[in-house]
């Protein structure tokens, strides 16, 4: 079983790890081939580019500008301990064990704009760069284009490795659209978090993406490779509605 989350756009390379272990992004020769596109703009273009605010657009110039390929090990950190962002709180990767950790490079993988696919000891530089970006060149016209194929083979390939009897979708509709789900051979399951609110239920954003957070670190630590366990998920008041559910679709509601 397979687990795929999407990244974060706030990271966190100030505070130290005691996890050991590290691996090499698959596509590190893409990745520099978009970084080289990337730092050709300036500040006020990457502002245009990202659609963020002119402090953040400096601070990416700045990443940019420092960002190297092969990374070196004191600019770079594994991945799963460099996003911040509420997914990354749900997981709080820095209470996992090693054992934990050791079992997430195995059956966790991050998509990601600039790195396609990450698995959680890969080592990255600071970036931001959402796979979503309106961003056209004379080379391609998104960066769904840009990937095409390629993060849909690697993670073919994580899958066979793992002979994987599932694939468990914690990751945004930006993301997740860059994987050929038709053209998989094997069930993808979709956890639904949702809250009631006045007598209904309702999906909050802000507390689906921590949840995701918590059943990728609920996926970690029971070791499970088995989709039925994830109904057994409890979390911080959330349980499984068979009700709500379908056999795509597990809805966990509190």
């Amino acid at each position: 079983m397979i687990c795929l989350i999407s990244p974060a756009k706030t990271l966190d390379f100030e505070t130290a790890v005691s996890i050991k272990g590290e691996s090499i992004p698959f596509f590190g020769k893409k990745s520099q081939e978009l970084m080289e596109k990337l730092k050709e703009y300036s500040p006020n273009e990457l502002q245009n580019l990202l659609k963020v605010n002119p402090k953040i657009a400096y601070i990416t110039h700045d990443r940019f500008a420092q960002w190297q390929w092969p990374s070196p090990k004191e600019l770079s950190k594994q991945a799963l301990l460099a996003f911040k962002g509420e997914v990354f709180r749900g997981i709080d990767a820095y209470s996992l064990s090693q054992e934990d950790m050791d079992f997430a490079q195995k059956h966790l993988a991050i998509l990601s704009g600039l790195y396609g696919i990450l698995r959680p000891l890969d080592h990255i530089m600071p970036y931001r760069i959402e796979m979503g970006t309106k961003w056209k060149t004379h080379a391609f016209k998104n960066l769904y284009d840009f990937w095409g194929d390629d993060i849909h083979d690697s993670l073919q390939q994580l899958l066979q490795e793992q002979k994987a009897s599932a694939l468990i979708n914690l990751a945004s509709k930006e993301y997740f659209k860059v994987v050929k789900a038709s053209r998989l051979s094997i069930p993808i399951i979709t956890p639904i978090f949702k809250e009631f609110r006045d007598g209904e239920l309702k999906s909050i954003t802000i507390y689906a993406k921590k949840a995701r957070g918590l059943m990728c670190r609920y996926i970690i630590q029971n070791k499970i490779e088995a989709p039925e366990k994830l109904k057994f998920f409890d979390s911080e008041g959330y349980y499984f509605s068979e009700e709500h559910s379908s056999s795509e679709e597990y809805v966990f509601v509190r």
